[in-house]
C-alpha cells in the first residue's frame, strides 16, 4: 500500500525544506513585514499583535534607541532625536531637501548624502533605516522561530539608483540576504493580481507617506509586466501634512521656531487631515512656545489647499499613459496603494480621471508587504507550480556625459530588467590615451540637470588620430535596477569596469565601519534578548506553580510547601535581576524542588481516571 504525503494548501510535503524568506515594506510613515504561511501571504505581528511599525527611529544616550510606536510617542518632545519619514533622505543630499527649514532636524551635509546630528552622533538615513530594517528582521524570526533565508524589500517605482543602492546598504547592515528590490506598485499588483486572479492592463496608484508612483502593469496567466512608470519620490502625504500646517499657521498669524513646534505641528496637521477624510470638519490644535494654535478647517477648504499637489499626481498619471501609448479605456482598473489614497478627494480625482471607481477592496496599507511576501516565497524556491514571472522597468534613463555637457542615453526609461546594451563611442583628440567615463541618470538633456551616478577611467587606449579609436561602453542593469558599466577599447583590447556604486557618501569603509559597530553591540542586544526570554520563563513557571498549588497543595507536607515557596519567593526575586543567568539558575532550582509534587499530581491524575474500572476497560 502506498503512503499518501499529505501537506498544507500551498505548501511543501517537506517542511524541513522550506526556506523562510519574507516580503518588506520599508514606508516613509510605517513599514510591515510579510511572509507566506500555509499558502496564504500574511503580515506578521509583533508581541502586542500590531503588524504596523511606525517609521521612527528615537536615539538616546549612552547608544541606546527607541524604534517604532514608543519612538513615535515621544516625536513632539525630542524632535532633534527622533527621526521620522527618514525614507525621503535615503540617497539625496543637502541640496534635495525642499523645505528643510520646516523640518526639526539639525542636518549635517556630508559628502553625497546628508546625515542628522543626534544625541547618539551623526547618523545617514542608511543607518536610520537599517534600525527600522532590523526590527523587522527580529519580528519575523520570532514568528517563525528560525533564522531567515532572505527578504524581498520594496522601493518606489521612482527611486534612483542612489536611493536603491541605499535600501540594499541599509538591508545588508540589518543582516538582511536581499533576494530583490522591487518597485512597490508592482508588489501591489501581485497581491492585487494572484487574489482577485485579475488579467489585463491595470494602472497602480501608489500615494504613501513620503512618495508617489504610478505605475501600468499588465496582468495574464502569472507574468506580471510592467508597461511604464513615473511619480515623484519627493511628494507624499508628508505634503499635505505641510501644506495644511503652514495654512493653519497663516490664518492664526503665528510661526513655528522650535523645533518642538514644527513637530507638534506637522503631527496635529496629520491628525486633521486623517479627521477631514470622514468628517466635513476638524479642529488642527497644537500647543507652541509662543501661543496655542487652534483652527477650525473644513473639508472644502483642505480640498482647495491641496488641490495642486493632487494635480501634479493626475499629470504623472497622463505622462505614464502617453509613454505606454495607451487611452484611459484601455485600462481594466485603478488599484490604490498607500495610506494617503484614504482621502476622498484623492479617490475622487483618480476616479474622475479614469472614468471609473478605483479599487480600494485590499488594504492599502499592508498590499505592498504581502505582494514583497509572494515574490520572496517564489525567489526562495517555495512557490513550485504556481511560479510566477515579473517583468519589471527601469524608472529613469541611464546615459554617459558626451563632449559640451550632454548626455547621451544608452537605457531609456520603462525599459524592462534585467537589462543590457551597449553603444559605440570614439575619442575627441589627437593621441588620446584615456577616456573619463561619466554615469548618470535622468531624462533631462544637460548633465548638470541629471544626477550623478559614478566615474571611472579607460586608461591604456593606443594613441590615434581623433575619431580612430572604437570604445564600446555597455550598461548592464540587474533584477534590482542597479547597474554595472564596462568600457572596452575595440582595437587593444583595454577595459575598465565599474559597478555603480552611487557617490551618496557610503563608501565600503563606511559600511564595513557601521557593520562592525552593529557586530559590537550585538553581544549587548544578545544579553538583553536573553534576560527577557529568562524572565519570560520564570513568570511561566510561577503561574503554573501557583495553579497547581491551588489545585493539589493538599499532597504536600507543611515543610515541602513551605521550601516550595520560598523557592518561588526567590525565583520572584531573582526576576528582578539583569543577569539571565542567576535567574535561569533560579528557576531550575525550583524545578527540581518540584519534581516530587510534579509526580504525586501525576499519580492523583492517573488513579483519578482510573477509578472505578475494570483491567478490560482500560
Amino acid at each position: 500500500m502506498a503512503l499518501l504525503q499529505i501537506s498544507e494548501p500551498g505548501g511543501t510535503p517537506d517542511p524541513h525544506q522550506r526556506r523562510i524568506a519574507v516580503g518588506i515594506d520599508l514606508g516613509t510613515t510605517h513599514s510591515l513585514v510579510a511572509a507566506v504561511r500555509h499558502g496564504v501571504a500574511e503580515c506578521l505581528p509583533d508581541e502586542h499583535d500590531r503588524v504596523i511599525l511606525p517609521s521612527a527611529v528615537r536615539y538616546l544616550p549612552q547608544g541606546k534607541r527607541q524604534i517604532g510606536a514608543a519612538a513615535l510617542a515621544d516625536a513632539a518632545l525630542d524632535p532633534r532625536n527622533t527621526i521620522v519619514s527618514v525614507k525621503r533622505f535615503m540617497g539625496r543630499c543637502l541640496a534635495d531637501i525642499a523645505g528643510r527649514d520646516k523640518l526639526p532636524y539639525d542636518f549635517v551635509d556630508a559628502p553625497g548624502m546628508l546625515k542628522l546630528r543626534t544625541i547618539d552622533g551623526e547618523k545617514s538615513p542608511v543607518e536610520v533605516s537599517a534600525e527600522i530594517l532590523a526590527t523587522l528582521r527580529q519580528r519575523a524570526e520570532d514568528s517563525f522561530d528560525d533564522e531567515l533565508f532572505g527578504a524581498v524589500i520594496t522601493v518606489p517605482a521612482y527611486f534612483d539608483d542612489a536611493q536603491r543602492q541605499a535600501t540594499k546598504d541599509a538591508a545588508q547592515l540589518a543582516g538582511l540576504n536581499v533576494l530583490r528590490l522591487i518597485s512597490e506598485p508592482t508588489a501591489a499588483a501581485i497581491a492585487y493580481g494572484l487574489e482577485h486572479g485579475s488579467e489585463g492592463l491595470y494602472a497602480v496608484y501608489d500615494l504613501g507617506g513620503g512618495t508617489f508612483d504610478i505605475s501600468l502593469l499588465r496582468l495574464s496567466a502569472g507574468v506580471f509586466e510592467v508597461v511604464a512608470t513615473g511619480g515623484d519620490s519627493a511628494l507624499g502625504g508628508d505634503d499635505f501634512d505641510a501644506a495644511l500646517a503652514e495654512h493653519a499657521l497663516q490664518r492664526a498669524g503665528l510661526v513655528a521656531t522650535t523645533p518642538q513646534d514644527k513637530r507638534a505641528i506637522l503631527a496635529a496637521a496629520r491628525a486633521a487631515k486623517e479627521k477631514l477624510s470622514q468628517a466635513d470638519h476638524a479642529s488642527l490644535a497644537s500647543p507652541l512656545s509662543g501661543d496655542d494654535l487652534d483652527v477650525r478647517i473644513t473639508r472644502d477648504e483642505f480640498v482647495a489647499l491641496t488641490e495642486p499637489l493632487v494635480a501634479r499626481t493626475l499629470a504623472a498619471v497622463r505622462k505614464v499613459l502617453r509613454d505606454a501609448k495607451v487611452g484611459k479605456d484601455e485600462v481594466k482598473g485603478v488599484v490604490m496603494v498607500g495610506g494617503s489614497t484614504r482621502m476622498p478627494r484623492v479617490q475622487a480625482a483618480v476616479g474622475e480621471l479614469f472614468g471609473m471607481a478605483p479599487l480600494t477592496n485590499l488594504n492599502p496599507d499592508e498590499v505592498v508587504a504581502l505582494g514583497a511576501a509572494i515574490q520572496a516565497n517564489s525567489l526562495a524556491g517555495n512557490a513550485g507550480a504556481e511560479e510566477l514571472l515579473l517583468l519589471d522597468v527601469i524608472p529613469l534613463s541611464l546615459g554617459l556625459e558626451t563632449m559640451g555637457g550632454l548626455v547621451e542615453r544608452i537605457i531609456p526609461r520603462n525599459s524592462t530588467i534585467p537589462t543590457a546594451r551597449a553603444q559605440d563611442f570614439t575619442t575627441f583628440k589627437d593621441g588620446q590615451t584615456a577616456m573619463a567615463i561619466h554615469v548618470l541618470q535622468g531624462e533631462r538633456e544637460l548633465v548638470s540637470d541629471c544626477r550623478s551616478l559614478a566615474r571611472f577611467e579607460l586608461r591604456g587606449i593606443p594613441p590615434m588620430v581623433a575619431g580612430a579609436a572604437r570604445i564600446r561602453v555597455t550598461f548592464q542593469v540587474d533584477a534590482d535596477g542597479l547597474l554595472s558599466v564596462s568600457a572596452r577599447e575595440e582595437g587593444s583590447g583595454v577595459q575598465a569596469a565599474i559597478t555603480v556604486k552611487p557617490s551618496y557618501g557610503l563608501a565600503d569603509e563606511d559600511i564595513a565601519r557601521m557593520l562592525s559597530e552593529s557586530f559590537s553591540t550585538a553581544e549587548q542586544d544578545m544579553r538583553e534578548r536573553s534576560l527577557r526570554e529568562s524572565r519570560v520563563e520564570a513568570e511561566r513557571l510561577l503561574l503554573a506553580l501557583r495553579a497547581a498549588l491551588e489545585a493539589d497543595g493538599d499532597l504536600l507536607s507543611t515543610d515541602d510547601r513551605q521550601a516550595i515557596e520560598a523557592e518561588m519567593m526567590a525565583v520572584q526575586a531573582a526576576r528582578e535581576s539583569a543577569d539571565h543567568h542567576h535567574i535561569d539558575e533560579a528557576v531550575e532550582a525550583l524545578a527540581r524542588r518540584t519534581e516530587a509534587f510534579a509526580a504525586e499530581r501525576m499519580n492523583r491524575g492517573i488513579r483519578q481516571a482510573l477509578a472505578g474500572k475494570r483491567v478490560e476497560e482500560v
